[in-house]
């Protein structure tokens, strides 16, 4: 029977949770299970990952195959890198105690690296929690002053407009200068009253002048009788 390490899916859609097992390779992936030898959350950044070290590397060494999935893990865990120096112990090419203080070594390395790492996603999700602050504190700043200029009248806004444009006063000087120059133009007012000038249609009354015609008559009239 070949044994198999791989993983067996948990969790809810979206947020995937896994199950490191050992198990028969011909059986469902879900399916049966001889051990189970750790969690993996893929969720989390990093990854959150516990196994059995001792369990797991057992199995290795019994010649258990993995999944690429499982063969990822165990590398990250350093499984792989102790079943690779244990094997190095059993042909003569180093001692246990080497091989143990190149895996300390390589302990120290790996947790190393994954505080720095760990730093950086922290310094990164704290500037990026910054930056979201001020953009929202903007927008709120915007929003607020947008519903104010919603709801000031329009009256208001005319008249503060208005109020801008007269801003600049006129001097005493230049006040009476202007009344100075307007005051004429109300006294000549009276200059259009010359319509009387029509009132001498009476000058064509003159027409009386036809009335002497009978004076004329008058001493025709009178010298007929002459001619008798």
């Amino acid at each position: 029977m070949a044994t198999r390490l791989r993983l067996q899916r948990h969790g809810k859609k979206g947020k995937a949770f896994f199950h490191l097992v050992a198990a028969d390779s011909r059986s469902k992936r879900d399916g049966k299970f001889i051990e189970k030898l750790g969690t993996y959350n893929p969720v989390a950044n990093p990854a959150v990952i516990e196994i059995n070290f001792d369990n797991t590397l057992a199995w290795l060494q019994k010649g258990a195959e993995m999944s690429e999935t499982a063969r990822a893990i165990l590398a990250y865990k350093g499984v792989l890198h102790k079943n690779h120096l244990l094997k190095g112990v059993a042909k003569g090419a180093l001692t246990l105690e080497q091989a143990e203080e190149k895996f300390a070594k390589w302990l120290v390395e790996k947790d190393s690296k994954i505080e720095g790492k760990k730093d950086s996603l922290s310094n990164t999700a704290t500037k990026e929690k910054n930056a979201r602050m001020k953009a929202e504190a903007e927008a709120n700043i915007a929003k607020a002053a947008a519903i104010e200029a919603k709801n000031t009248p329009v009256e208001e806004v005319i008249a503060e407009e208005a109020a801008s444009e007269e801003a600049p006063a006129m001097d005493d000087s230049t006040s009476e200068e202007v009344v100075a120059e307007e005051a004429p133009v109300a006294e000549e007012a009276p200059v259009a009253e010359e319509a009387p000038v029509a009132e001498e249609a009476p000058a064509t009354e003159e027409a009386p002048a036809a009335e002497e015609a009978p004076a004329a008559e008058d001493s025709s009239a009178e010298e007929a009788p002459a001619a008798e």
